[in-house]
């Protein structure tokens, strides 16, 4: 197995909409994947997230897994609706004491089992509310999220590990607002980057919000960067690989980390936008200092200049719909790429992650980082006895966890490791139908069984636990 350093932490990760279930308990009110999944044809089967896994009655339960496979944090994510159910563009709202408390008891449960607990603020289920008077694409919505954050910092802040304050702002506005295949379901490109600007914006405020309530916080984002590599040598191949590095990588990290936008990548959308959302003093307030990177990674990205001739290909462009999530890149195409694939039909190379982990240090040297997500959905076939063995996820996260003592013995400072994901849950378009989790979850009965997978993830903590 592979070797880290002492002092690397070892993790699982979840997302409240995913898991909690509860849709209605304690005053939440409904978030934009409720809207969604209840939307006839939006999900596989129907699918919703109302019962979920059912954490939100069953987290004692499952913090008592967590400990006994030795996990060391826990990085879970906040319900906006619960903590400000009343949320408008024009105020937060009351503070809905019920939803503070179960995060609370939640802290409180991960302390007791010596877990370090790791919070994300926004894990895509943005309330409702906010989306009516316009969601990420409006300027309200980062303004708000700012002050859900330092709510959540004066409450929780005391017994927090780490705070981050969005996971994958790609997905958000990309395939929330591009594609349509994420909530809310919007396809148009100019809200696309109108979002992304406006979550930049709202990491920034929220940092400041954060560590105005506690000085001491340690702050992060988490973004899915892609190791994107094109098709072959030729200069179009080579131009439409930029293209995307730029849209999915360097339109989240140059404004948070060097305080401006790639000017290529204002030239390639300016026929769809003309970035006026983008006012005097934004990416100041963007900029704030960065304690950590999280970084999600699962699969490489491949592409490759579209002549025009045969259907355009969108087999890795993390489209599936109708519209492709990209502003600007019709000349730009996702071929198939070499198997062997997980059961999203995702191309498995680890060496992106070795790769992406790399480029971080040698671009952004003395950035703490951290592989907040990783992992891989199979088809799970359980035994006659209830056991599930999975050597596919094993070898998956071995690899992949090999590639992250690769990057750190290249110097590149990285500081811990989550696994993607602590349980089967509900997987957001696919509904019930991938499963990703280490644990086992029988969806009739919610009882949790450990998968082989979890037995090697636990042995690998247990051997580098001192």
């Amino acid at each position: 197995m592979p070797r880290l350093p002492d002092g690397f932490v070892w993790g699982a990760a979840t997302a409240a909409y995913q898991i909690e279930g509860a849709a209605t308990a304690d005053g939440r009110t409904p978030s934009i994947w409720d809207t969604y999944s209840h939307t006839p044809g939006r999900v596989a089967g129907g699918d919703t997230g109302d019962v979920a896994v059912d954490h939100y009655n069953r987290f004692r339960e499952d913090v008592a897994l967590m400990k006994e496979l030795g996990l060391q944090t826990y990085r879970f994510s906040i319900s906006w609706p619960r903590i400000t159910p009343h949320v408008t563009a024009e105020s937060l709202g009351p503070v809905n004491e019920a939803g503070i408390d179960f995060y609370s008891r939640l802290v409180d449960e991960l302390l007791a089992a010596g877990i370090t607990p790791a919070a994300t603020l926004y894990h895509w289920d943005l309330p409702q509310a906010l989306e009516d008077a316009g969601g990420w694409p409006a300027r309200a919505t980062a303004e708000r999220f700012a002050e859900y954050a330092g709510v959540v910092a004066a409450r929780l802040g005391d017994r927090l590990g780490t705070f981050i304050t969005l996971n994958e702002p790609w997905c958000s506005a990309y395939l929330g607002y591009g594609s349509g295949v994420h909530a809310p379901g919007r396809t148009d490109h100019a809200d696309v980057l109108a979002a992304v600007h406006h979550l930049n914006l709202g990491h920034g405020l929220a940092a400041a919000a954060i560590r105005a309530e506690r000085p001491d916080a340690v702050v992060g984002l988490t973004l899915n960067l892609a190791w994107v590599r094109p098709a072959s040598g030729d200069a179009a191949d080579l131009a439409a690989a930029e293209r995307i590095d730029g849209l999915q990588n360097r339109v989240f990290l140059d404004p948070v980390l060097r305080g401006s936008y790639p000017q290529d990548v204002l030239a390639a959308t300016s026929a769809v936008s003309d970035w006026s959302f983008v006012h005097d003093g934004d990416l100041e307030l963007i900029h704030q200092p960065l304690d950590v990177l999280g970084v999600n990674y699962y699969s490489p990205t491949l592409v490759r200049a579209y002549t025009g001739e045969g259907e355009r290909e969108e087999a890795d462009g993390h489209g599936n719909g109708a519209v492709s999530p990209w502003p600007g890149c019709e000349d730009i195409e996702f071929p198939q790429q070499a198997g062997p694939y997980t059961d999203m039909g995702w191309s498995i190379d680890a060496r992106g992650l070795t790769e992406l982990l790399v480029r971080m240090h040698r671009e952004h040297p003395g950035l703490e980082l951290l592989v907040t997500e990783n992992g891989a959905a199979f088809p799970d076939v359980v035994g006659a006895d209830g056991s599930v063995e999975d050597p596919d996820r094993t070898a998956y996260l071995r690899d992949h966890i090999q590639a992250v003592a690769d990057a750190v013995a290249a110097g590149a400072p990285v500081r811990g490791y989550f696994l993607w994901s602590l349980l089967d849950n509900f997987e957001w378009a696919y509904g019930y139908a991938k499963r990703f989790g280490i644990v086992h979850v029988d969806y009739d009965t919610q009882v949790r069984t450990p998968k082989a997978s979890a037995r090697w993830y636990a042995d690998l903590i247990a051997a580098h636990t001192p």
